[in-house]
Parts: structure tokens; C-alpha cells; sequence
């Protein structure tokens, strides 16, 4: 049948080449791009499944970064407790030479200001020690700082800094000895006395007077109005009596009695500190592991989510190749189609 109003041939052709269009138009889309899915309607299943794995992938990523600024918390930390652990050793050092009895007051004395300037630069690392912002050691009370390394909520690490002592709480029972008076005095024992932490803490008496923490570590003879803490008898039981020395106050090398306070003292802080770092130090080792499993996830995830989403440029130029291909002959028989219309005009005889 000839017709002139509807043209199927031309109409077909049209269908062809806007189909070959189309065609062309995402093969050079996804060639341009890189991309499979440029949008959902190249691959609805597949758009949701890559922005899940995008998700997670940039999470992981960012937990990487959040756990390597962890080892760089750790590791200052570390590198504090290690000048902590120096300064420790030294103060030690200064306290047995102090024991010995060769030194005079004087000698032990210019021991003191060196332990004195040390136990200072402990107290100041141990308060001031930051890591962007954040403190670590709190002035000796230890810190707990929560990394989230990894994508998800439950991906947590606590990174927990124990606490270093630089105070000590003394305390004594209110258990003192009648004041040496008449007729104490006469008969009372006449040894003599060696003020400890314990007269202190008491509020014991010389001739008197309450002892100062200076006094402490020092031998006196007895004298008239003396009182001091009693170990033995209970008699004159009281309340218990408490006083807060500073690492300062306590780290005294003045005498000997002091000198062996601040040798237990000090092997006390270098265990502390020795437990401090091994904890960071498992910490440390524990965030490394992180990094490396989650560099190996994002490694894997990256590689599925590229199955997916990208294009392959093989098979993409094949079909950029045959859709051009299809619109010259879409074209073409467009062109024939439109001239078999001229055979109408051969049967009006013009």
C-alpha cells in the first residue's frame, strides 16, 4: 500500500536513530566520567549498594586519620613519662647519696635544690602535658580519651592514661604521748627522738611548740613540754589527723630519714610509671592494628564498589563505536525512507 500521510519506514528509522542517540549519549557520559551509574536510572540497585560502600568507605578512611592521631596522643604521652621516668631516676639518685652518712647538712642541703628543681619539672610536665587542647595527665590524675576509629558507632578505642601521684595523703591516729612535764619529766625515758611523718601529722610538740615539716627527719634530746605521736599506747586515743603534702613537700633529701622517705617514694612513682607507659604502649600497638585492618578494608571495599560503579572503558568504547555507528545508519535509511515518497509522485504522472 502507497501512502503519503504516514510514513512507517521514516517513522522506524526516526525510533532507530533516537534509540542510537540515547546509546551514544551514555557511552560518551560514562566515557567522560568514568562512572557506570551516573545516575539512578542507569542502575537503581547498584546506586544504593555503591552509596552504602561510599559510606563506609569514607568512614573508614576518616577512622584511619582519627586512630593515627591517637598513636600521636599515645606517643606524647609516652615521650612525657619517659622524661617523668628520668627526672625519677635522678631524684633517686640524689636520695642515696643523701643516705649516706659522708654527707653533711650543708652537702645534703645543695642536694636538695636540685631535687627540689626536679620534683617541680615533674609536677609541671604532669599538669601541663597537652595534646591539642586536651590534657593528658590532668596534674598526676590520669586521663581518658575515646578515639572513634572506624565507620561505625561501636567502633570505639579508649585510650586510658593512668594517674601519677603528686599528692599523698597522710594519716595518723590522734594517739599522743602525755606532755614531759613534772613528774613526767623526772622519771619519763631521756632517749632521744627522731621526728617522723607521724609527729607531724599529730600535731606533736617540741618544748611546746608544734613541729613544723622541717623538723621532720631530724633527732632531738627530750625537753620540757614535749609530745609526740604514740605507736604503743592507746590511751590517749583521739581522732585520726590528716594533712595533704604536695610531691614538693614530700621529696625531701635534707636528712637521712627524708633521704629513705624519697627513695620509696621515687621506686613507688617508676612502677607507677612503668605501668602507666606499658598500658599506652599496648594501646599504641592496638591502634597500629587498626590502621592496618582498616587500610586493608578500605582496600577490599573500594574494589567491590568499582565493580559496580565504574565503567569499563573496554566495554564502553564498544558501545560508543556501535551507537555511532547506529545513528549514520539510522540516518541513512531515514533518508531512504523519505525518498521512497518521490514514487508517489511518478504514479501522478509528474
Amino acid at each position: 500500500m502507497t501512502v503519503i500521510n504516514t510514513n512507517g519506514a521514516a517513522l522506524r528509522a526516526l525510533g532507530a536513530s533516537r534509540l542510537a542517540e540515547t546509546c551514544l549519549d551514555t557511552a560518551m557520559n560514562r566515557l567522560s566520567t568514568g562512572k557506570r551509574i551516573n545516575s539512578a536510572k542507569d542502575d537503581a540497585a547498584g546506586l544504593a549498594i555503591a552509596s552504602t560502600m561510599t559510606a563506609q568507605i569514607m568512614g573508614m578512611r576518616q577512622g584511619m586519620r582519627n586512630a593515627i592521631d591517637g598513636t600521636s596522643l599515645v606517643q606524647t604521652a609516652d615521650g612525657a613519662l619517659g622524661e617523668v621516668t628520668s627526672m625519677a631516676q635522678r631524684i633517686r639518685e640524689l636520695a642515696v647519696q643523701a643516705a649516706s652518712g659522708t654527707y653533711s647538712d650543708n652537702d645534703r642541703a645543695a642536694l636538695q635544690v636540685e631535687v627540689t628543681a626536679l620534683t617541680k619539672q615533674i609536677e609541671t610536665v604532669l599538669s601541663n602535658t597537652q595534646f591539642n587542647g586536651v590534657s593528658l595527665f590532668n596534674s598526676g590524675a590520669g586521663s581518658k580519651v575515646t578515639v572513634q576509629a572506624g565507620a561505625n558507632a561501636g567502633d570505639l578505642i579508649d585510650i586510658q592514661i593512668g594517674g601519677i601521684q603528686t599528692t599523698f595523703l597522710r594519716s595518723t591516729p590522734n594517739d599522743m604521748q602525755p606532755v614531759r612535764d613534772w613528774p613526767y619529766w623526772q622519771n619519763g625515758p631521756v632517749d632521744q627522738h627522731l621526728i617522723t611523718f607521724d609527729d607531724y601529722v599529730s600535731g606533736a610538740k617540741r618544748s611546746g611548740v608544734t613541729v613544723t615539716q622541717d623538723q621532720i627527719g631530724t633527732t632531738v634530746y627530750p625537753q620540757r613540754g614535749d609530745q609526740w605521736y604514740d605507736p604503743v599506747n592507746n590511751t590517749w586515743a583521739g581522732d585520726t589527723e590528716y594533712v595533704t603534702l604536695s610531691l614538693t613537700e614530700e621529696l625531701k633529701v635534707t636528712n637521712r630519714y627524708r633521704a629513705e622517705n624519697t627513695m620509696n617514694r621515687m621506686d613507688e612513682m617508676l612502677d607507677r610509671v612503668a605501668n602507666v607507659r606499658a598500658g599506652i604502649g599496648a594501646t599504641a600497638n592496638r591502634l597500629e592494628s587498626v590502621v592496618n585492618n582498616l587500610t586493608t578494608n578500605t582496600t577490599n571495599l573500594s574494589d567491590a564498589r568499582s565493580r559496580i560503579e565504574d565503567a569499563d572503558f573496554s566495554v564502553e568504547t564498544v558501545n560508543l563505536a556501535r551507537a555511532q555507528i547506529l545513528k549514520q545508519a539510522s540516518a541513512s535509511m531515514l533518508a531512504q525512507a523519505n525518498q521512497s515518497q518521490q514514487d508517489v509522485m511518478k504514479l501522478l504522472g509528474n
